[in-house]
């Protein structure tokens, strides 16, 4: 964490949450990040993978795409 310059106090715990957080929000289907964990269940893997605001406002409506002119 010094070599990052990381100053605050996290533990392995927090790097294993923001690795898993960036790779979902890269793209990576959680049943990769899963696999990578080595969890069981996706549903532990979810409480990994947090919703970024930035991610979330990308979000586009199927009906946006449709042409109803």
């Amino acid at each position: 964490m010094k070599k990052a310059g990381i100053k605050k106090d996290v533990g392995v715990h927090s790097l294993r949450h923001s690795y898993a957080t960036h790779l979902h929000e890269n793209g990576l289907d959680i049943r990769y990040i899963q696999e990578l964990l080595g969890h069981k269940s996706t549903r532990t893997t979810e409480i990994y993978t947090h919703v970024s605001r930035r991610n979330l406002a990308a979000v586009r409506s199927p009906i946006e795409d449709l042409d109803l002119k």
